[in-house]
């Protein structure tokens, strides 16, 4: 490869790794050109699959400040650049390997952290960002809910409890009138036999007096004793006479 053009393809390169939230190093080996066309389909639009020179990457990973691909830059090397879900670009390259043998993943790295063949299995295993997102959207639904009657509540039970207080109140209101309606030809009832008990007893005071005076009209009064008749005084006697 001239110069030029190995210039050229280390600042593509360069730009890839730059640009990229991360890349996934493979080995193609035995990998048939539909192979790798169908390969590239399954990506979609998260990921760029390039067949690269393992000199020239190292160049472009040293000048993108990318570490750790010395070691796995060796045989036939085809990196995908993730552009999108690293979740799925990791399920993509894990779900091809398992029907197309020749694909091996060799590691890679995301978000300049390098990572192993282990690392990357556990990320195809995670699940999408849209499911997450799903799921997410889901949940702040439920929460909506949940809250939207966690304030509504509340309101409810303090309407109810108004509702009890002043249907309590109405009976209670109902039963002190019902009670004083009732009661009250009772209390003129008493007092009227009471003030015919007083006007009895007055009556029977007046009638007694006027009985006792009506007696004592009929019976003659005692007429004072009679007083003793005198007795005559002595006719001076010659005797009592000083001329005597």
């Amino acid at each position: 490869m001239a110069r030029p053009d190995k210039a050229a393809a280390v600042a593509e390169l360069t730009d890839e790794f730059r640009t990229s939230q991360g890349a996934v190093l493979t080995e193609y080996r035995g990998l048939t050109v539909k192979q790798l066309q169908d390969l590239r389909r399954a990506l979609g639009e998260n990921a760029n699959y390039a067949v690269v020179k393992n000199t020239l990457t190292k160049i472009a990973a040293k000048e993108a400040g990318v570490d750790g691909f010395d070691d796995l830059l060796t045989g036939p090397t085809a990196i995908a650049f993730i552009k999108g879900d690293p979740v799925e670009t990791a399920k993509s390259l894990r779900d091809f390997a398992r029907t197309n043998s020749p694909l091996v993943i060799k590691g890679g790295i995301l978000d300049g952290k390098s990572l192993t063949i282990d690392e990357i299995a556990k990320i195809a295993d995670l699940e999408s960002r849209e499911v997450l997102l799903a799921k997410l959207a889901g949940a702040l639904v439920a929460s909506l809910q949940n809250a939207v009657f966690l304030f509504n509540a509340p309101l409810a039970q303090v309407a109810r409890l108004a509702g009890a207080l002043q249907a309590d109140r109405e009976q209670n209101e109902g039963a002190v009138a019902e009670a004083a309606a009732t009661q009250a030809p009772e209390l003129d009832s008493s007092e009227a036999e009471t003030v015919a008990a007083e006007t009895a007893g007055a009556e029977t005071a007046a009638a007694e007096t006027a009985e006792a005076e009506s007696a004592a009209d009929e019976t003659p009064a005692e007429s004072a004793p009679a007083a003793e008749p005198a007795e005559p005084e002595a006719a001076a006697t010659p005797e009592d006479s000083p001329e005597a």
